[in-house]
């Protein structure tokens, strides 16, 4: 892999943490904890509330385990491993890396 591949994998990899960084900026209003107030508010809109505030953490969940996902392929990077498939170490294909970047295993592996 070329040092202009890598670079370009870098700033994909950081651009989509950046994403994830934004959209859990946003999301940290519906994870505030819901007041079931009896005259404040009916019940249904409290249900409402909680099944909202808890579509929020899950949101939240996954946005943390992508960002897990991106610093690890980051730190491939950075060891000169990126682009290998961490369990056969056979070359990933470039269009499964420019589909997800963060991507840790060919096609084969991951399949299997």
């Amino acid at each position: 892999m070329t040092e202009t591949e890598i670079e370009r994998y870098r700033a994909l990899l950081l651009s989509r943490l950046e994403e994830i960084e934004d959209a859990d900026a946003l999301g940290r209003d519906g994870q505030d904890v819901v007041m079931l107030d009896q005259q404040a508010i009916g019940r249904l809109s409290r249900q409402d509330a909680l099944m909202n505030q808890s579509m929020a953490k899950a949101q939240k969940a996954r946005r943390k385990a992508e960002t897990t996902r991106l610093r690890a392929a980051l730190g491939r990077l950075e060891d000169g491993e990126f682009g290998y498939c961490v369990d056969c170490g056979e070359e990933i294909s470039p269009k499964r890396l420019e589909l997800d970047p963060a991507t840790p295993k060919c096609i084969s592996c991951a399949q299997g």
